[in-house]
C-alpha cells in the first residue's frame, strides 16, 4: 500500500531511482524494440550509445562492448534498427534506456528513405551535372556566409578568413542551421545574396551533428536554391564523413566548415 502524505518516511533519490530500474527490469524486462537509430556514439571505451526513435517517442540505447560478439552489426544515423535487450533505468540520470543484447537491420530508416529518394530525383533532373557547376572566383573580396551566428562553424570560417585573408569582406546572413524553418530560413538568405549581389562567393553549412541535425541541408527547398544561385556556393555541412543534398548540388563541397575558408 502506498504511503500517505502524513507517513513521514523519506527516501532518497537513488532509493526511488532503484525502485524504478526495478519495476522496469521485472515487469517489462526483456524485448524487441524498432526504430531509428540516431546520435550514435562509439567512444574509446568499444561501448556504442545511441536512440531509437520513431515519429513521436524516443528512447536511449547502451550497446557495451562486452554484450557485442564480433562482426556484430553496428548502428548508424539513420539506420532502422531492431534491437532485443533489457528496459531498465540509468539511476545517475533517471533515463530510461534499453540494454541492448542483439540487434538486426529493420530496413532504411525514414529520414535516410527520403534522402536516397530526393537524391535520385535530383539528379535524375540535372541538379548535380558538372556541366552546372559555376567556378569559384580567385580570391574573392566580398565573401557572404549563411550559418547559424551562434555555432561552431561561424567561429571556425571567421577565424580562419580572418588569419589567412584579413582584407576580405565578410558578410555574414545569420539562420537558424537546423529545426522548424531552418530550410526555409536558409533559402532565403541564398536568395538575399543574389537579390543584393553583395558577395562574390557564398559558404553555407554548419557544424557536425546527426542525421536529423544536419537535414536542413537535406530539403528540396535549400537544394534549388543553391541550384538556381548566380553566386558561386560552396557546401560546407558537417564534419568530412557526412554527405547532405546540398553538397550535391553546390558548385563545391567542403569537407568542413574551416576547409571551406
Amino acid at each position: 500500500m502506498a504511503e500517505g502524505p502524513f507517513d513521514r518516511k523519506v527516501v532518497g533519490v537513488r532509493e526511488i531511482t532503484a525502485r524504478v530500474r526495478r519495476l522496469l527490469e521485472g515487469q517489462i524486462g526483456r524485448l524487441w524494440i524498432e526504430g531509428e537509430c540516431s546520435n550514435v556514439s562509439t567512444p574509446n571505451s568499444g561501448h556504442v550509445y545511441f536512440t531509437l526513435k520513431d515519429e513521436t517517442s524516443q528512447i536511449q540505447a547502451a550497446w557495451f562492448k562486452g554484450r557485442r560478439p564480433p562482426g556484430a552489426l553496428l548502428p548508424r544515423d539513420g539506420m532502422k534498427l531492431r534491437v532485443y535487450g533489457l528496459i531498465t533505468a540509468y539511476e545517475r540520470g533517471s533515463q530510461i534506456q534499453v540494454l541492448v543484447e542483439q540487434a538486426e537491420d529493420a530496413g532504411a530508416g525514414d529520414l535516410q528513405k527520403r534522402f536516397e529518394e530526393l537524391k535520385a530525383r535530383l539528379k535524375k533532373e540535372g541538379l548535380f551535372d558538372a556541366s552546372a557547376k559555376k567556378p569559384l572566383p580567385v580570391l574573392p573580396r566580398r565573401i557572404g556566409i549563411v550559418t547559424s551566428p551562434t555555432g561552431a562553424a561561424v567561429r571556425d570560417i571567421l577565424q580562419v578568413l580572418t588569419r589567412r585573408y584579413p582584407d576580405r569582406h565578410l558578410i555574414l546572413a545569420p539562420v537558424m542551421a537546423q529545426g522548424d524553418g531552418s530550410a526555409r530560413g536558409i533559402s532565403a538568405a541564398i536568395r538575399f545574396f543574389n537579390e543584393q549581389r553583395m558577395v562574390d562567393v557564398m559558404i553555407v553549412g554548419r557544424g557536425g551533428g546527426s542525421l536529423e541535425d544536419l537535414w536542413s541541408f537535406n530539403e528540396e527547398s535549400v537544394a534549388r536554391a543553391i541550384y538556381e544561385s548566380e553566386i558561386p556556393v560552396i557546401s560546407a555541412v558537417g564534419h568530412e564523413v557526412d554527405f547532405t543534398i546540398s553538397d550535391f548540388v553546390a558548385d563545391a563541397r567542403a569537407p568542413t566548415p574551416s576547409a571551406a575558408a
